[in-house]
C-alpha cells in the first residue's frame, strides 16, 4: 500500500539516513520512544516527526524525560526524585506503526515511528530492556572463560580450539496464545469445556472474519520482518453463528500465532510488536482480543511458551549449538546444556516470580489444563526419543537431523508475562548452572545429575527434590507426591515473590555481573504485591460477589424435591461463608480486606485460596442445582 515501509533496521540509524528515509516518507507523522518499564509495561507518546527532525541529534543522543509516576519504577523513581529519561536504543529494529483508521491527505495511513528505548534514572539504566542486555553480557563473558578454561568441553560440542570462536548467538522465541470474541458475549462455561474436551476446536479451520483477521494479521507480521510461521486454532472454543444479516455472531475461539526466532533482545520486542499487530487487527473486524492468561475459568487458559537457545558462530563461518552435543546419538545434551538447563531448575524459585507475577497468570497454572505446575524437566524417554511430555516446566527439543534445533522449551509463561525479564533471569541461571560444572570433563557426570531421583545427594541439585521425569505429571503422580519430589509449587502471587526473601543464595544469583540489583528487584517485589493487593480488592473481590449474587433460588415449594431444598441450603451457606458478616463471624472476604489492611499478606495470601475454593464449590454445586429445576 503506497509504498510503505515498515522496519528501520540498525544500520539505518545513522543520523543523515535516517532524515533521508523519514523524509522520504511522509506518512509518518510522528515518533514515540518505547521503553519497558518492569511491569512490562511499554510507553508510547506522540512527538511530531518535524520536532524530531529539527532536533534529530538530541533525540537519539538524549531521547525525552518522562515523570517517574507514569512507569512502573517504584521505589526507585520517587516523588521527591521522580526524573526518568527515555533514550532510544540504536542497536535493534525500529518499526512503523499504521494508524489504518486515519488517512492523510495523499490516503496513506498515519504513521509512527516506535523505537525501543531504554529507562534512565539517575544516570542508571533501570528498564527491562537494559536488566536483558546485562544479563547477555555477563553470560557471554562467563560462558567465553568457561570455554576458554576447559577444552574437553569445547571437545563435547565438537570445536577444536577457543580460538576458533567469531562470537556467540543468543537466540529466543515466544509462542502467542489468544482468545478473541465478539463484544459484550458472556461465557457458557459448559458449552467451552464440552467443546474442549471433545477436541472440537483444535486445528479446525477458521471461518469468517476470524478467519480474514487471522491471515491479516499474519501477512502484517511477515511485512515487519517477523517470519510468521504458522496461525491456527486452539484447544479453546466454540462454534460461532451467522445473523439474519449474515455476519459471524457469537465468537468465542483461542488461537495461536508463531513467528521466526530472532536475537534475545529483538525477540522480546517483537512480542510487543505482535500483540499490538494483532489487537489492532482483530479489533478493526469488531473482534475483542484478550492475552489474558486464564481469561475464562474451567477452560483452557493462553501460554506462551518461551524457547531458548545458544550458539558460537566460529571463524570460518560456521554455527555450533552449545546445547547439543558433538554426535546427537550419543548423548541428550552437551555439557553445557546439562549445567544450563540444572541452572533454570535449581535457581526457579527466584526466576518464578518474573515468569508468573499476576493473579491470572496463577489462575491459568492449575492440574488439568496441560499447564506446568512443578519444577521439573523432561529430556526424552531416550537419547533417539525426543521428549514430547507436555506436563513438565521445562522440555528438551531436539532434532535428531539438525542439532541446531536443541533448545530448551519454557512452559510457564503467559501472553502478559514480561519476556525481558524472563530471559534475563533464566540467562543467569543458565549460566550459574553452567559455572558449577565448568571444570567437568564428562557429560554422564551431569546426566546422573539431572536424572537423581528425590533423597539422592547431588552435586548442585538439592538432595530432597527430584529434578526430571518422562512420566505424565498430573496422571503418574498425586498431588502429595508431586510436592513431595518436586516441590510445593507456589499458588499465590505473594507466596511466589517471597521466593526472593526465602532462597536468599539464589537471589544471589541474579545480582552476579550486575545485571539485577537489589533496589530493581525490591522496586519490582513492591510492584507486583501492589499489583496483587489491587486486583484482589477491585477486581476479583468484586467478580466473586457478582457470582454469589447470581446464586438465586429457582424453585417452587409445590414442585420442589427435599434434593432441591437440601442443595439450595448448602448454597445459602456457602453464600453466607464467602460474603455475609455476622455479630460473631466475619465472612471470608471481610478476612481478606482486612488482612490487606494490615498488611498481614501470609493470611491474605491463604485467604485467597480459600475463597477461590469456595467459590469453585459453589460454582458447581449451583450448575447441579438449576439442572434439576423445571
Amino acid at each position: 500500500m503506497h509504498n510503505l515501509i515498515y522496519v528501520i533496521r540498525p544500520e539505518d540509524h545513522e543520523k543523515e539516513r535516517l532524515k533521508e528515509i523519514l523524509e522520504n516518507h511522509t506518512e509518518i507523522k510522528f515518533v514515540s520512544l518505547m521503553g519497558v518499564d518492569l511491569g512490562g509495561n511499554a510507553t508510547d507518546e506522540k512527538i511530531p516527526i518535524n520536532l524530531f527532525l529539527k532536533d534529530i541529534d538530541g533525540f537519539l543522543k538524549s531521547g525525552v524525560q518522562t515523570d517517574g509516576s507514569s512507569v512502573v519504577l517504584p521505589g526507585i523513581a520517587t516523588l521527591n526524585n521522580a526524573k526518568v529519561d527515555i533514550v532510544p536504543d540504536l542497536n535493534v529494529n525500529w518499526f512503523i506503526d499504521y494508524n489504518y483508521e486515519f488517512m492523510d491527505e495523499k490516503h496513506r495511513p498515519c504513521g509512527t515511528l516506535r523505537i525501543p528505548s531504554f529507562l534512565v534514572h539517575d544516570g542508571k539504566y533501570v528498564d527491562s530492556r537494559s536488566i536483558l542486555y546485562r544479563a547477555l553480557d555477563n553470560f557471554e563473558k562467563n560462558i567465553l572463560e568457561v570455554l576458554k578454561g576447559n577444552p574437553k568441553i569445547l571437545e563435547n560440542i565438537g570445536i577444536e580450539k577457543f580460538g576458533d570462536i567469531e562470537k556467540i548467538n543468543f537466540t529466543a522465541a515466544t509462542e502467542l496464545e489468544f482468545w478473541v470474541k465478539t463484544p459484550e458475549d458472556k461465557e457458557d462455561e459448559e458449552k467451552l469445556s464440552a467443546s474442549q474436551t471433545l477436541k472440537e476446536q483444535y486445528w479446525k479451520r477458521t471461518q469468517g472474519t476470524v478467519r480474514t483477521a487471522l491471515e491479516e494479521s499474519m501477512l502484517l507480521l511477515d511485512k515487519y520482518g517477523l517470519g510468521p510461521e504458522m496461525g491456527h486454532k486452539e484447544v479453546g472454543g466454540v462454534n460461532s453463528t451467522i445473523g439474519i444479516d449474515g455476519k459471524q455472531n457469537h465468537v468465542m475461539e483461542q488461537l495461536e500465532i508463531d513467528w521466526k526466532y530472532s536475537n534475545a533482545l529483538q525477540a522480546a520486542d517483537n512480542e510487543i510488536l505482535a500483540r499490538e499487530i494483532i489487537g489492532d487487527v482483530f479489533r478493526s473486524y469488531g473482534l475483542e482480543v484478550t492475552f489474558a492468561a486464564k481469561p475464562i475459568e474451567g477452560v483452557a487458559g493462553s501460554g506462551e511458551h518461551t524457547h531458548i537457545g545458544i550458539s558460537v558462530t566460529l571463524k570460518d563461518g560456521s554455527i555450533k549449538n552449545l546445547f547439543a552435543p558433538k554426535n546427537l546419538k550419543d548423548d541428550y545434551m552437551s555439557i553445557i546444556g546439562y549445567g544450563a538447563l540444572m541452572g533454570i531448575l535449581h535457581n526457579y524459585e527466584v526466576i518464578n516470580p518474573f515468569v508468573t507475577s499476576t493473579n491470572d497468570g496463577f489462575n491459568r497454572l492449575k492440574p488439568g489444563f496441560e499447564a506446568p505446575v512443578c519444577t521439573v524437566a523432561s529430556l526424552g524417554h531416550n537419547v533417539e526419543t525426543p521428549s514430547r511430555n507436555r506436563s513438565i516446566l521445562i522440555g528438551l527439543i531436539r532434532d535428531m537431523e539438525n542439532p541446531l534445533a536443541t533448545r530448551f522449551e519454557l512452559r510457564a509463561p503467559n501472553p502478559l508475562s514480561n519476556t525481558y525479564l524472563v530471559l534475563a533471569s533464566c540467562y543467569q541461571g543458565m549460566i550459574d548452572g553452567i559455572l558449577a560444572f565448568k571444570d567437568v570433563t564428562d557429560s554422564q557426570i551431569l546426566y546422573k545429575e539431572i536424572s537423581k531421583k528425590a533423597g539422592e545427594p547431588g552435586i548442585y541439585l538439592e538432595k530432597e527434590r527430584q529434578y526430571r521425569t518422562e512420566e505424565d505429571i498430573f496422571e503418574d503422580y498425586t498431588e502429595e507426591e508431586r510436592n513431595r519430589i518436586f516441590g510445593k509449587p507456589p499458588a499465590t502471587v505473594w507466596e511466589n515473590v517471597k521466593g526472593f526473601s526465602l532462597y536468599k543464595d539464589k537471589t544471589a544469583m541474579l545480582l552476579k555481573g550486575g545485571v539485577f540489583s537489589e533496589a530493581l528487584i525490591k522496586s519490582f517485589k513492591l510492584a507486583i504485591i501492589k499489583q496483587w493487593k489491587e486486583e484482589l480488592l477491585h477486581r476479583i473481590i468484586p467478580a466473586y460477589m457478582g457470582i454469589v449474587r447470581e446464586c438465586k433460588q429457582l424453585h417452587e415449594i409445590e414442585t420442589s424435591s427435599d434434593l432441591d431444598v437440601v442443595r439450595w441450603k448448602k448454597i445459602c451457606d456457602i453464600k453466607y461463608t464467602i460474603m455475609k458478616d455476622s455479630m460473631d463471624k466475619k465472612s471470608l472476604i471481610t478476612r481478606i480486606r482486612e488482612a490487606l489492611l494490615n498488611k498481614d499478606y501470609d493470611l491474605a495470601s491463604d485467604l485467597q485460596l480459600e475463597l477461590a475454593n469456595t467459590i469453585r464449590e459453589l460454582k458447581e454445586l449451583y450448575i447441579c442445582y438449576k439442572r434439576n429445576i423445571f
